[in-house]
């Protein structure tokens, strides 16, 4: 596209404000995961100022994102790990993207490991996309900027949307918020 110069200005600002400014979007952007989030590692409780959060006997188990990658989507094998999921109750984190445009809850959605997933092309591979049904149509709020836990059973069925294959499907029984 021809822009004519007199619309187009440049103007020379100082490397020491160019380099504050760089510092500042490191700081306060980046992708939003919850994988691999100080909360969710073992805590060295030296400094830890976090509040731990006690386990209920009944609460599933906590499958994250890279054992969701031990499926191999080219060829169908599975991971020891997440073999040991399948057919199973567990809770998974992440972030709700509506298959509906526009809605505000939804009972059919895909959970994705960071805020932005599918939205942007290319969309995370099978393996990180899990397409969530709730049980009974269950209406969920479907905020797109805050990381949920899906309870539900984890099944291995390959769906295609408007996003992309994805390599899982959740029956959900319930979401919760996810506590940073």
């Amino acid at each position: 596209m021809f822009v004519p110069k007199s619309l187009f200005r440049s103007r020379r600002l100082p490397i020491g404000f160019l380099a504050f400014l760089g510092s500042l979007l490191i700081l306060t952007s980046g992708v939003v995961s919850v994988e691999g989030h100080a909360a969710s590692r073992p805590s060295s409780g030296m400094f830890d100022t976090t509040p731990q959060k006690k386990v209920a006997s009944d609460d599933p188990p906590e499958v994250l994102w890279d054992v969701l990658q031990q499926l191999n989507y080219s060829t169908g094998e599975v991971g020891t790990e997440l073999a040991d999921f399948l057919g199973k109750e567990v809770k998974i984190p992440g972030f709700i993207v509506p298959l509906e445009d526009f809605a505000s809850e939804v009972s059919e959605f895909l959970l994705v490991p960071y805020v932005g997933a599918c939205v942007h092309t290319p969309p995370p591979p099978p393996n990180q996309l899990v397409f969530v049904e709730m049980e009974d149509a269950e209406q969920v709020t479907a905020g797109t900027w805050e990381p949920i836990w899906v309870h539900g059973t984890l099944v291995l069925e390959e769906t295609t949307n408007m996003y992309g294959s994805v390599g899982f499907k959740v029956a959900g029984m319930e979401v919760e918020p996810y506590v940073w």
